[in-house]
C-alpha cells in the first residue's frame, strides 16, 4: 500500500507562488522578462560542477545550472523542483517520484529517470561526502517508467527528503558521465545541467556568465535573460560596486560584516538575512587530530576556552549571526540548548595548559601551530587575526598561511594543514550535515568530510542510534548525548553560527522565497521598477 501526499504537496507547493504573486500585486509590479542580473561571486570557484565541488560559491551559481527533485520553504518543507509530486509508503521505507515532463538538459537531450537514477546511484554517491552516507541507505533505486523513480530503504529515515535539493544531489546528464571519471570528465569544465540558465563563458579572474536556457522546462521562464557572477577580489571594490548600481545583488561573503549597517542606510537597497534555514552555517577551528598537541582534548577544550565569541559577533560581524553554544546550529532539529561549551575564561584555560604538561618558554610559548586563513574575504583574516591574538593569551603561537580558494580546499581534502577555518552546512538535521564531520567511517582525504581524524566509537555509535530510530524522542536522546560527548571532548572548536547578508537593489525581485535563498533556480527573479 502506498500513502499519497500530493494532496499536501499541492497545498505545499502553491505557498511560494501566491506568495510572489501577493508580493507583485501588493507593489504593482508583474513579473517582467528581460534584463542581466549583474552580481559577484566571492572567491573565484574551482569549477561550477556541484558534487564535484561542493564549496559555497559553487553551490550559489550552480545552482542556477543544476536542480534537484526538490526545493525547500523557510520551514523545510519539502517543495516541487525536478520530482513534481512523490509518494511515500506507511512504513516510511519506499519513495516514489513523479518526474516534471518535457525537462530538457542544456544540450538539448532530455532528462529521464535513468538520469535521475544514475545521478543518485553513481554519481552523487563517488563524489559527494555529504550525499554519501544519505544515499547509503538505499537499498533499490529503479526507473519505473521515464518520468517515475522508485526508492526503497533498507530502514526508515524520517529526513530522507532533505538530500534531493540541487546542492546536495543535483541532477547529472547519464550520457556525458556514465563510463568516466566523475570529476576529469569534459562535462565538469563546460557544466550541463537541467536550470534556468546555462553556461555561457567564465573568463577566469573576470567574470562568470549564466543565459537564459530557452527550452526550460517552466514555460515563460526565466524572466532575466542572463546572469553575470563578477570576480572582484577587493572587497571595498565589492561594495562600491553595489553601491554604484554596477551590480544589484550581493550574497554570501561578497559584502564584508563591517559594511552592512551602512548599506542597510541605503533606500535603495534590502538586506537581507533569511534564506540560510536549508544551509545552517556553523564555522569553527578546523583542527588535524593527527598534529601534536591537537590530539590531547585537554589541548582543544584550553584553545575553545581562550576565544572570545561575544567579540567574534559583535566586533567582527557587527551583530550578524550569533555565538556557536555546541556542535548544533539553535535551527538545526534536535539542537540542546542545555548542552554548552565552556565559557571564555582565558585563566582557566591557561591553568588547563599547566595541567596538561605544556609549560611557557623563555618567550612565553607553550608551542606553535600553523593557521591557514580562510581565503573567503577580508573577515576571515580578521578573524584569524584575532584567533592569533587569542591563543598568544594563553601561550601558543600562531603563525598564518595564505591560500586561495582551490588550494585551500585541495590542502584541507589531503589533510595538509595543521588548523583552519571552516564552516559548513547542516542541513536541517543532524544525520544531513553534522554527522560527516565527526563519525570515523568518514575520515576520508576528501574536503567537507571527517578531515581532522577525530574517531570514538561513542560517538560512532550514538549518530549510528540517532540516523536509524524511528522516532523522534529517541532521536532526541541520541543526538542530546552526542552533543555532550562532542561538548566534552571538543573535536572542532566552534565559533559563530552565520548569518549571511544577502544585499540586492529593491528592483530586483523575488531574490529570497524560499529556505534556500540565494540557491533557488531564480527562474522567477526579475528586473523591474
Amino acid at each position: 500500500m502506498v500513502v499519497s501526499r500530493r494532496g499536501l504537496l499541492a497545498a505545499a507547493g502553491s505557498a511560494p507562488v501566491l506568495m510572489r504573486a501577493s508580493e507583485a500585486l501588493a507593489q504593482g509590479i508583474a513579473p517582467r522578462r528581460g534584463g542581466t542580473l549583474q552580481t559577484i561571486l566571492t572567491p573565484e570557484p574551482p569549477v561550477l560542477q556541484l558534487g564535484v565541488n561542493n564549496q559555497g560559491p559553487t553551490g550559489i551559481a550552480g545552482s542556477k545550472i543544476f536542480q534537484g527533485l526538490l526545493e525547500y520553504s523557510p520551514t523545510l518543507e519539502p517543495l516541487p523542483a525536478l520530482a513534481k509530486s512523490w509518494n511515500i509508503s506507511p512504513d516510511g521505507k519506499e519513495y516514489v517520484f513523479h518526474l516534471q515532463q518535457n525537462v530538457k538538459f542544456h544540450d538539448g537531450q532530455p532528462m529521464t529517470a535513468d538520469d535521475v537514477v544514475f545521478s543518485i546511484s553513481k554519481f552523487h554517491m563517488e563524489v559527494s561526502p555529504r550525499a554519501r552516507a544519505i544515499l547509503a541507505l538505499i537499498e533499490t533505486i529503479e526507473a519505473r517508467d521515464p518520468h517515475t523513480v522508485r526508492i526503497v530503504l533498507k530502514q526508515a529515515f524520517q529526513p530522507f527528503l532533505l538530500i534531493f535539493h540541487s546542492t546536495a544531489t543535483c541532477i547529472v546528464p547519464k550520457h556525458l558521465f556514465d563510463g568516466q571519471d566523475y570529476r576529469t570528465a569534459p562535462a565538469v569544465q563546460r557544466p550541463i545541467g537541467t536550470g534556468a540558465f546555462k553556461f555561457a563563458e567564465w573568463q577566469r579572474g573576470n567574470f562568470i556568465r549564466l543565459e537564459r536556457f530557452e527550452e526550460y522546462w517552466k514555460p515563460g521562464q526565466p524572466y532575466l535573460d542572463a546572469i553575470i557572477y563578477r570576480i572582484i577580489p577587493d572587497s571595498q571594490s565589492r561594495r562600491l560596486a553595489l553601491e554604484t548600481g554596477q551590480v544589484l545583488l550581493t550574497q554570501s561573503s561578497d559584502i564584508e560584516p563591517f559594511d552592512v549597517p551602512q548599506l542597510r542606510q541605503r533606500p535603495n537597497l534590502n538586506v537581507e538575512t533569511k534564506g540560510w534555514e536549508y544551509q545552517g552555517p556553523l564555522s569553527w577551528i578546523e583542527l588535524n587530530h593527527r598534529v601534536k598537541p591537537l590530539d590531547d582534548a585537554r589541548v582543544r577544550r584550553a584553545m575553545s576556552m581562550a576565544i572570545d565569541r561575544n567579540f567574534i559577533v559583535n566586533r567582527l560581524w557587527f551583530g550578524v549571526g550569533k555565538p556557536a553554544t555546541n556542535p548544533l546550529a539553535s535551527t538545526t532539529r534536535f539542537f540542546d540548548p542545555a548542552v554548552k561549551i565552556a565559557a571564555f575564561n582565558v585563566q582557566a584555560a591557561n591553568a588547563l595548559l599547566d595541567q596538561a604538561g605544556f609549560p611557557r618558554n623563555a618567550q612565553g610559548v607553550r608551542f606553535t601551530l600553523k593557521h591557514m586563513a580562510l581565503p573567503y574575504g577580508e573577515i576571515w583574516t580578521r578573524l584569524s587575526e584575532y584567533l592569533r591574538q587569542a591563543m598568544r593569551n594563553i601561550g601558543i603561537a600562531f603563525e598564518l598561511e595564505s591560500t586561495d580558494a582551490g588550494s585551500w580546499a585541495r590542502r584541507v581534502g589531503n589533510w595538509e594543514y595543521e588548523t583552519t577555518i571552516n564552516f559548513v552546512y547542516q542541513f536541517g538535521d543532524p544525520t544531513m550535515g553534522v554527522e560527516r564531520t565527526y563519525v570515523s567511517s568518514n575520515i576520508q582525504r576528501v574536503t567537507f568530510t571527517n578531515t581532522g581524524g577525530y574517531s570514538n566509537p561513542r560517538v560512532d555509535a550514538l549518530f549510528q542510534e540517532g540516523r536509524t530510530a524511528a522516532a523522534v524522542a529517541d532521536r532526541q536522546r541520541a543526538f542530546t548525548e552526542v552533543q555532550k560527548v562532542l561538548v566534552e571532548e571538543v573535536p572542532q572548536i566552534w565559533l559563530t553560527e552565520l548569518s549571511f547578508p544577502t544585499i540586492h537593489d529593491k528592483k530586483l525581485h523575488n531574490v529570497i522565497t524560499s529556505g534556500v535563498g540565494v540557491h533557488a533556480p531564480f527562474d522567477d527573479v526579475f528586473i523591474a521598477g
